[in-house]
C-alpha cells in the first residue's frame, strides 16, 4: 500500500507541474480585445434578442388572425 500511495502522490504533483508549465505559455488577449469582443457579443446578442421577439410578434398576429 505504500507504493500506490507515492505514485498517486507523485502524478498528483506531476499533474499540476504540467499545469503549470502549460499556463506559462498561454497567450492572454490584452484589455482592448477582451473590450471589443466582449462589446460585439453583447451586440450581437442584443440584434438577435430583437429579430427573435419580431418574429413571435408576427407569428403571434398571425395566429390570433387565424384563430
Amino acid at each position: 500500500m505504500g507504493e500506490t500511495e507515492k505514485k498517486e502522490k507523485a502524478l498528483k504533483s506531476d499533474f499540476f507541474k504540467g499545469v503549470k508549465a502549460e499556463f506559462k505559455r498561454i497567450i492572454w488577449p490584452s484589455r482592448e480585445k477582451i473590450t471589443k469582443q466582449t462589446i460585439a457579443v453583447f451586440a450581437v446578442s442584443v440584434v438577435l434578442a430583437l429579430i427573435i421577439a419580431a418574429l413571435d410578434f408576427i407569428f403571434q398576429f398571425g395566429l390570433s388572425q387565424i384563430l
